[in-house]
């Protein structure tokens, strides 16, 4: 599917969410509460088969988290790029484990970098950092370090 025949495809299947065509893939911006559900569509739809996440983080824009999804479709040879807008203050998402099994790793690392709350994951806790730093969230912008006086 070119990307042109995607952008067309997305905006049938998800008309209220943005669609952006600037870089080398699309880009989609979805809501969080609409997330889990287009997640399934994207995956299971018989014209993309969005079958792999391939990347998963998270961005601080200091006034608002982003999470971004990175999905291809290995029969098509597709990509497309999600994005979902979260509050700062109570950042939550649906966990996508339970569509690709990759989110699950990827899911525990934004949980602990960036403090998002993953609602469902199956075994959300801290995958790299030693115990003591749950809720530190080093990757935000905020985060300060008073023994190597680290500030964003």
């Amino acid at each position: 599917m070119t990307k042109v025949e995607l952008k067309i495809k997305m905006g049938e299947l998800f008309p209220s969410a943005p669609v952006e065509e600037g870089g080398e893939w699309l880009n989609i911006t979805m809501a969080p509460e609409d997330w889990l559900a287009q997640a399934q569509q994207l995956r299971n739809d018989a014209s993309l088969l969005f079958d792999y996440l391939f990347c998963l983080t998270c961005i601080d824009w200091k006034t608002h988290l982003t999470m971004v999804y990175h999905l291809s479709s290995t029969a098509f040879r597709h990509n497309l790029v999600v994005k979902s807008k979260l509050d700062r203050n109570n950042p939550q998402i649906e966990s996508v484990s339970g569509i690709w099994k990759t989110a699950d790793f990827h899911e525990r690392e934004v949980y602990e970098m960036f403090g998002v709350n993953f609602l469902n994951h199956p075994d959300l806790r801290l995958l790299i950092l030693p115990d003591g730093w749950e809720g530190k969230n080093p990757m935000r912008k905020d985060f300060e370090d008073p023994i190597n006086m680290v500030k964003l």
